[in-house]
């Protein structure tokens, strides 16, 4: 592979946890079980690699919002395929939001008032952090951090999502945390 190729895939490799999150976070009971998420990812990360002469920004957040419309038409295509060809506009539409809103909400938990570029690219380089450390937990405990921090649902409304019972979700999200700290402290010594 010649330097000018790899350059592009390795820009895009660093989103691969994000998109698995973006994935993770907004299918709908429906889908889930049914739709591989990595495949959709991988199918997403291809496209994008295959088609990034066709990119025409400059930053990552250009570059992340590039991304996410591949990976909405691409979760669009799969529950087409399962629906064998019926079209549901208003499904296309919430899932289109709900990715939307996801990242939104990824943003929001990280927002700080920051304007300068270098700000910006240290807030991306945090979200990207994040992302990766939050795919490193144990799966109980990564969707409990999803949602309640970044969906937002209530204490009550995670044990109910997963089952559970109140005090076992604050476990869970304590537990978390302090696993994401240890991790992102690591990252952070790293990089010294």
């Amino acid at each position: 592979m010649d330097q000018k190729a790899a350059k592009p895939a390795s820009d895009l490799e660093k989103f691969r946890s994000y998109l698995g999150l973006l994935v993770r976070r907004r299918l709908d009971g429906r889908l889930q079980g049914k739709l591989d998420a990595s495949g959709v990812v991988q199918q997403t990360l291809l496209e994008a690699h295959q088609g990034f002469s066709d990119f025409r920004g400059s930053s990552e957040g250009e570059l992340a919002a590039w991304l996410r419309r591949i990976l909405i038409r691409n979760l669009t295509d799969e529950a087409r395929k399962l629906d064998a060809g019926k079209r549901n506009l208003h499904r296309e539409r919430s899932l289109e939001q709900a990715v939307e809103q996801s990242s939104a909400n990824l943003m929001a938990w990280l927002a700080q008032v920051q304007s300068s570029p270098s700000q910006q690219a240290v807030k991306h380089e945090q979200l990207a952090d994040l992302i990766s450390a939050l795919a490193h937990l144990p799966e109980d405990q990564r969707t409990a951090v999803e949602l309640h921090h970044l969906e937002g649902c209530s204490l009550a409304d995670v044990a109910e999502h997963m089952q559970r019972s109140k005090q076992a979700v604050a476990g869970l999200l304590f537990r978390a945390l302090k696993r994401l700290r240890e991790l992102l402290s690591v990252e952070n010594e790293g990089e010294r």
